[in-house]
């Protein structure tokens, strides 16, 4: 069982590594920084974390957690099934227009590692489908005829509104995106 002081440690460390890594990429974020970052000495990193990319893994898991909360918390205000479902892009269309907005963490950390054998690969993954599988929750409270199929529509418009956001600096691609949602929802 963890004491306070080791539990407050591995928050200061994660938080500092997610904040590091979402801002300037994993390759481009040493230990040095993370050490600096989060007041946690190296030798302590290292008794929890045997590599980096372990520690980057850990940091992207919080991050998920974080995420998935506020966005589930954020969609779940909408009244009806229908406008939860299109409340997801009202909740990208917030989280572009903050002054930190990278675009997907876990898209950024995909893209940058190129081994889809790691454990940063592997939680990027797993982000992407507990996303789908809250769409897919939604799509089902609609009453959608194909559940699966509208989550994963709804995925690639979301997924694709990110990207465009963040690539082309059209953060008003997430209004194009719910548009075309609406069209899928169209009987």
């Amino acid at each position: 069982m963890e004491d306070s002081a080791t539990t407050e440690t591995m928050a200061k460390l994660l938080a500092a590594t997610e904040r590091l890594i979402y801002a300037g990429g994993i390759c481009a974020t040493g230990m040095d920084a993370i050490v600096k970052a989060s007041g946690v000495a190296r030798k302590t990193i290292y008794r929890y974390f045997a590599t980096k990319d372990e520690l980057v893994a850990a940091a992207l898991s919080k991050r998920d957690e974080h995420w998935m909360r506020w966005f589930i918390a954020t969609s779940n205000k909408a009244d009806t099934p229908e406008e939860r479902l299109l409340a997801t892009f009202d909740a990208l269309e917030e989280w572009f227009f903050t002054p930190d907005f990278r675009g997907c963490a876990f898209i950024n950390a995909a893209g940058e590692i190129g081994d889809a054998s790691t454990s940063i690969r592997a939680v990027a993954k797993e982000h992407k489908i507990k996303l789908r599988n809250f769409l897919r929750e939604l799509a089902e409270e609609y009453g959608a005829e194909n559940p699966d199929e509208l989550a994963m529509e709804f995925l690639i418009l979301i997924d694709g509104a990110i990207t465009v956001a963040l690539v082309m600096g059209n953060k008003e691609a997430v209004r194009d995106a719910k548009k075309l949602a609406r069209k899928l929802l169209q009987p």
